[in-house]
């Protein structure tokens, strides 16, 4: 089943790299990527749907308690691509780090997805 930009942008955001379950993570995988998906981030570049289930759960591991939290809805463009602002840290605290998802899809699904880290936003 195709998805929109913005349903894919949210639910690669919690279902994937915000969910700490590895079957459920991986189905969600097999609903929302292609096969031959791509994640370029920081420190690399992952390719296919496994490797970045796999990559996603090392991540999760790394602070399983975090929850990411949307700061304005999904940005779309032309229905092909989009991107989505986030932070992350425990529930209660301050978020430890924020970041900007983009993604491309095919069909419904996501052919890449590009991670950029950003500043923390100001404390209001």
């Amino acid at each position: 089943m195709p998805y929109d930009i913005a349903t894919l942008l949210t639910r690669n955001l919690h279902e994937i790299f915000g969910e700490g379950d590895d079957t459920r993570r991986r189905a969600t995988a097999e609903e929302i990527f292609t096969e031959d998906a791509v994640f370029y981030e920081p420190n690399g570049v992952t390719r296919g749907r496994d490797e970045i289930v796999r990559v996603a759960g090392v991540i999760r591991a790394t602070h399983p308690d975090f929850q990411y939290t949307v700061l304005r809805a999904p940005e779309v463009l032309h229905g092909r691509s989009g991107r989505v602002q986030w932070v992350s840290g425990p529930p209660g605290a301050p978020p430890a780090y924020a970041g900007t998802d983009v993604v491309i899809a095919t069909h419904g699904r996501i052919a890449e997805i590009h991670l950029f880290f950003d500043a923390l936003p100001a404390a209001t």
